[in-house]
């Protein structure tokens, strides 16, 4: 897809503004110190599997998502990040990553938002 280099550029740019202007709070949030726009860079190789609910994640995608989903308010944040609307990713395909990548351990029933 012609529309896929954009994305992601926009993704970089996007994370690139709040690693500058601070984009967090001092404290723990849903994704401890970091902010839930910062941890969507963690998901940049889940981009292609946001995107058509039918396709296998890659290994580095189900990684990031079983690394994150050790906090599901975690996961649902980075998911509904102002970096993951930019990057035009939808929340609906998005959620059902976890279940695509056989995370065994994911909250039965979580639902985000």
């Amino acid at each position: 897809m012609a529309m896929r280099p954009l994305v992601v550029l926009a993704l970089a740019v996007a994370l690139a503004g709040v690693a500058l202007g601070g984009g967090a709070a001092e404290g723990a949030g849903e994704c401890g110190r970091s902010s839930p726009d910062r941890m969507a860079l963690r998901m940049a190789p889940c981009i292609s599997a946001a995107d058509e609910p039918d396709s296998a994640p890659s290994s580095s995608c189900c990684s990031a998502v079983h690394t994150i989903g050790k906090s599901p308010s975690c996961l649902c944040a980075v998911m509904l990040s102002g970096t993951a609307k930019m990057a035009g990713i939808k929340p609906e395909v998005a959620i059902t990553i976890p279940k695509r990548c056989n995370m065994a351990d994911r909250p039965v029933g979580y639902k985000c938002g």
